[in-house]
């Protein structure tokens, strides 16, 4: 096996186990391995056979690919498991803080008795914003068509009361309709993006390789 891959796999473990704040001994316990054989594998001596790669990949919260490839300092700055966690807490805080000032200015309407209850409704398309926005940020596809799917639905129940309120009361419920194709487009939309990156790439023959064609099909 090449060295230089042995180096760039040994770094990469290396990397990952300190940025999770692991010892050797608590990555090994993990994996069901000795300190010893994380050692090895991060001074470069072997390299974890695959089912070992997928566990990795699985406690590091990367793909067996990150472990596996060569990165400059730029694409080290990878989500580690503690940072997804942190980062998906804090989209919970906005989230809820979103609904507390919701709630706040209800109860504020409601002392001077104005029931204005579409706050509610108001403040769910600006809920789902956050949740589109780190569902990119964490990669999240689920999270992501949800929170689009969502935020879809939202913002048309929001025109619909404001009509509702105006009493624009002929064919305002049509209005629900135009989700149906929106919703259809944005499931596509997402499939499409699955089923591009399952694509397999073609692979590219050497020219030993394309030499060696020639020839069998010659004789």
């Amino acid at each position: 096996m090449d060295n230089n891959f042995k180096s760039i796999v040994a770094q990469n473990i290396f990397y990952l186990r300190t940025q999770n704040q692991m010892t050797q001994l608590e990555l090994g316990e993990k994996l069901n391995y000795s300190d010893k054989a994380i050692s090895k594998w991060e001074r470069g001596d072997s390299v974890p056979d695959a089912y070992v790669l997928k566990r990795m990949s699985e406690l590091f919260g990367v793909t067996v690919d990150y472990i596996l490839t060569e990165h400059n300092e730029q694409e080290r700055k990878v989500d580690t498991k503690p940072a997804r966690i942190a980062k998906a807490m804090l989209a919970n805080v906005i989230m809820i803080g979103i609904a507390t000032v919701a709630l706040l200015v209800y109860i504020i309407l409601a002392i001077f008795h104005i029931n204005y209850w579409q706050i509610f409704i108001y403040a769910v398309p600006a809920i789902l914003i956050v949740g589109i926005v780190f569902s990119f940020i964490l990669s999240n596809k689920i999270m992501g068509i949800l929170s689009v799917s969502g935020l879809v639905w939202s913002i048309l129940l929001v025109v619909y009361f404001a009509l509702w309120s105006l009493r624009h009361e002929y064919a305002t419920w049509m209005i629900l309709l135009l989700g149906i194709p929106i919703q259809l487009i944005v499931i596509f939309s997402f499939k499409m993006k699955i089923s591009i990156k399952l694509i397999p790439k073609e692979p590219i023959k050497n020219k030993q390789s394309q030499e060696n064609q020639t020839q069998v099909e010659e004789k």
